[in-house]
C-alpha cells in the first residue's frame, strides 16, 4: 500500500504519470496585461469615426477618378468616331488615285493622238483598272438585262414603255443607268425601262 502513496505538492499534481502545472501568479499577470493591451488597442468611437471618414474620403476620390477616367474614355471614343466618319473613305480615295492619274494622262494625250485605236486601248485599260478596284472593294453590278424580270428591291423603274414583244410585259426593256451593290447592300438602284 505504501507504494501507491503519492505526495501532492502545491505546485504539481501527478495523475497517471503526467504532470499538470498549476498556473502561477506570473502567468496570470501576463494574461491580464495582454487583455488590457487588447482593450487599449480597441479604437474609441472618435477614432472609429475618423477612420471611417478617411475611408469615405478615399472612396470619393476613387469614384471621382473613375468618373474622370470614364469621361476621358467617352471623349476619346467620340473623337475616334468623328475621325472615322471624316477620314473613313481615305483608303478608298488612295486606291482611286492611280486611276485618276491614268485618266489625266489620257486626257493630256488625247488631242495629240493620231491613232484612235491606241486611245481606245488606253481608255479600255483604265476602265479595266477601275473595274478591278471596284471588284476589290466588293462592289458588283446589279444585273438588269433586257428580258430580265423587274425586281423593285434592286431596280428603279424610271419609265414604262410599250413592250415591243408581248413576252416583255412587266420585264426590263432597257437599262440606261447601271446599279451597284456593296456586298449585299444596294448602293445605287439600276434605273430601268419596264415594258407595259
Amino acid at each position: 500500500m505504501e507504494e501507491n502513496k503519492q505526495t501532492i505538492n502545491d505546485d504539481e499534481v501527478k495523475v497517471d504519470d503526467t504532470k499538470v502545472v498549476e498556473p502561477d501568479n506570473e502567468t496570470e499577470a501576463q494574461d491580464t496585461k495582454q487583455i488590457e493591451e487588447e482593450e487599449q488597442h480597441e479604437p474609441t468611437p472618435e477614432e472609429r469615426v475618423a477612420e471611417l471618414e478617411a475611408k469615405v474620403e478615399q472612396l470619393q476620390k476613387d469614384a471621382l477618378y473613375r468618373a474622370a477616367e470614364f469621361d476621358n474614355f467617352r471623349k476619346r471614343t467620340i473623337q475616334e468616331k468623328a475621325d472615322l466618319i471624316k477620314y473613313g473613305s481615305q483608303k478608298a480615295i488612295e486606291a482611286l488615285l492611280p486611276v485618276i492619274d491614268d485618266l489625266e494622262r489620257a486626257m493630256q494625250h488625247i488631242d495629240k493622238a493620231e491613232d484612235i485605236d491606241s486611245v481606245k486601248e488606253g481608255v479600255a485599260l483604265i476602265m479595266q483598272k477601275f473595274q478591278g478596284y471596284l471588284k476589290q472593294q466588293q462592289v458588283t453590278v446589279i444585273p438588269a438585262n433586257p428580258g430580265d424580270d423587274f425586281d423593285d428591291k434592286i431596280h428603279e423603274a424610271i419609265t414604262m414603255f410599250p413592250a415591243p414583244d408581248p413576252s416583255l410585259k412587266g420585264k426590263i426593256v432597257d437599262c440606261p443607268t447601271k446599279g451597284y451593290k456593296l456586298y449585299d447592300k444596294v448602293v445605287r438602284y439600276a434605273k430601268v425601262v419596264v415594258g407595259q
